[in-house]
């Protein structure tokens, strides 16, 4: 499975994973960071999966098989997929369950208490629909994909194959849409949109995203979206893009793919942000970020280096006002 190599004993068996500071025999743990080398030393653990090019300083544990392959981290991830799996739920639909009668359920499907599938709804082969979890009339669920507990997908929302979506996530909520009126009260603007998720999408707990008020909503293959997140009507986001805890994204902003953005960064809406960019936990951008692969921080956000250089001074801002007054004294 891992295209590994295995120094030591070929036959040891494990029946459970560990952190490598926290190893003990029956387990297999993982070295990926040189700053858990010492563990591997004195690690209890049966096995470890470390990269092909780690050099051993001193002495492992003779109780210690190792296993080199290309990358540890990846291939331990890879192990704890697999594990995952395995740990799935078996298929079936549970008896308080209730599925409209024009829904389409596919094969290996699991459906767990109190879940509702509304009419025309399609739920793919191999997908997992967890307790008190709500899908609304002509959604359409792909292959392999979970839905944990307490999600809510809205009608005419779309997931692809293999998301992940994480207890209490709303698909398809209402977007902030409201027009002042002659009476100074806010009337309601319909949002008649909808929620396209493509496949190998993973949303945090308590994440929503809202349905466009036309067209779609569109997070694009491999986004990874954290918890709490607030992702509005007829945003895009790019393939690849992954977005940390407390994030809010404004109504019709375009993020390019492999992005990559901080906790509690706060984004406006109707601005378009180049592919690779990179933004500092709790920046706030206000404008469009045209040039690609650039690094940004800030409230307004801009250049990382000038970020740094302006923060040095800002710093010393009190220390350059106490000797602006003592000159002025002077004077």
């Amino acid at each position: 499975m891992l295209n590994g190599v295995v120094e030591g004993d070929n036959e040891v068996a494990v029946s459970g994973l560990s952190k490598i500071e926290e190893g003990t025999p029956g387990t297999l743990t993982f070295l990926a960071n040189p700053k858990y080398t010492p563990f591997i030393y004195q690690t209890k653990a049966s096995i470890a999966i470390v990269s092909k090019d780690f050099i051993a300083e001193e002495a492992l544990p003779a109780s210690l098989t190792i296993i080199r392959v290309e990358d540890a981290y990846a291939s331990f991830a890879k192990l704890l997929d697999a594990y995952n799996q395995l740990s799935k739920p078996k298929p079936g639909i549970h008896p308080s369950a209730v599925i409209a009668g024009s829904a389409s359920i596919g094969n290996d499907v699991y459906i767990g208490a109190f879940v509702y599938v509304g009419e025309h709804t399609k739920v793919g082969d191999g997908a997992a629909l967890h307790a008190g979890t709500i899908v609304g009339d002509k959604v359409s669920i792909g292959s392999n994909s979970t839905l944990n507990a307490g999600v809510k997908v809205y009608a005419d929302c779309q997931i692809g194959n293999n998301c992940t979506l994480h207890a209490g996530v709303v698909i398809g909520g209402d977007g902030f849409g409201f027009a002042p009126n002659s009476e100074n009260n806010y009337a309601k603007v319909p949002q008649l949109g909808n929620v396209i998720i493509e496949d190998h999408v993973e949303v945090g707990a308590n994440s929503t995203i809202d349905r466009a008020t036309l067209g779609s909503t569109i997070i694009r293959r491999g986004v990874k979206i954290d918890n709490l997140i607030q992702i509005a009507h007829n945003v895009e986001i790019g393939e690849n893009t992954v977005i940390a805890a407390q994030t809010g994204i404004a109504g019709s902003t375009k993020i390019g793919k492999n992005c990559m953005i901080g906790g509690q960064v706060g984004i406006v809406g109707h601005i378009s942000i180049a592919d690779g960019t990179k933004i500092a936990a709790q920046s706030g951008v206000g404008s469009d970020i045209k040039e690609p692969n650039t690094i940004i921080q800030g409230s307004p956000a801009f250049s990382i280096m000038d970020y740094k250089k302006s923060y040095v001074g800002f710093r010393k801002l009190p220390d350059l006002m106490r000797r602006i007054e003592d000159l002025e004294k002077k004077d």
